[in-house]
């Protein structure tokens, strides 16, 4: 079976898993992707493709051994792939999706794993649970949003559980489901800092972080709403952030970080950026 763990959210990135957005487009299931529909936008299939290339790239720039997931033409969501399954310090979990258009995905996570020969540590039966609300800090500490929506207290609370059995301390923190999942509003770039958008976060919220060694680069409301916060650690200093997010980006390098900075617009407007696209598999302790 490979050894697929992820006990840090910013230890080296060994192996991802992504799925091609051959079938991706916008569907009105969040507030951005909804603000995207109702201004008029437009899905463009090869700019898509285009630029899940160039994340690819970036991946494999920064050292990781990418999976590719197929794609399937009734599930245009797939290509988010950090919402169906998260990788934990004891393996998979598989979580429960809120939303009808994305519940079939299970299956094909369920086949995908099988296929590797991966073994599921935990599957999620209690509410709802999205991977977008699972924050693995480092070693025994791990942050849940429950906003209620996609993921609600009772998922977060199994889950909790989980990891609290294990000896973790787990925090939940709620929020407003307006903005889909908490790596709307928070995001680990290297281990003690993170983009976070406090603007909005709870101050207690905020406070425990500083009380954990985490400091915050701030991402102002709008640009958080485009996926400012979205971004995803590759460890070693280095950090993935769509090329639009150019104040954040700027600060990063600016904290001495490597910034590899792919576009993303296209899935940006759809409610995802970095974070969203990718499911770790293997990261270094």
């Amino acid at each position: 079976m490979p050894e697929w763990i992820v006990a840090s959210e910013t230890g080296r990135l060994r192996e991802v898993l992504v799925c091609p957005p051959d079938h991706y487009r916008w569907l009105p299931t969040n507030s951005i992707a909804r603000r995207t529909l109702a201004g008029g936008g437009e899905a463009d299939l090869q700019g898509l493709q285009s630029q899940h290339r160039e994340l690819v790239a970036a991946l494999e720039q920064g050292g990781a051994r990418v999976h590719l997931l197929p794609p399937q033409p009734h599930l245009p969501y797939m290509a988010y792939t950090r919402d169906s399954v998260v990788v934990t310090h004891r393996g998979p979990v598989l979580c429960q999706l809120e939303r009808p258009q994305r519940r079939g995905e299970y299956a094909h996570l369920l086949d995908w794993h099988e296929g590797q020969g991966s073994r599921f540590w935990r599957k999620s039966s209690a509410g709802t649970l999205e991977g977008g609300d699972v924050h693995i800090l480092r070693p025994g500490l791990a942050l849940i949003g429950a906003s209620g929506g996609r993921t609600d207290l009772a998922g977060a609370e199994q889950l909790a559980g989980w990891l609290r059995a294990e000896g973790w301390e787990v925090r939940i923190e709620t929020f407003d489901e307006h903005f889909l999942h908490l790596d709307v509003l928070f995001c680990l770039a290297a281990p003690g800092l993170a983009a976070a958008c406090l603007d909005v976060l709870d101050p207690g919220f905020v406070a425990w972080l500083g009380a954990h060694g985490i400091s915050c680069l701030n991402v102002p409301y709008r640009a958080a709403m485009q996926l400012g916060c979205n971004i995803l650690a590759l460890g070693e200093g280095r950090v993935i952030s769509a090329a639009e997010s150019r104040d954040l980006n700027a600060a990063l390098r600016a904290e001495g970080l490597t910034v590899l900075d792919p576009p993303l617009s296209l899935f940006t407007a759809g409610g995802g950026g970095p974070h969203c696209l990718t499911c770790p598999l293997a990261r270094d302790a």
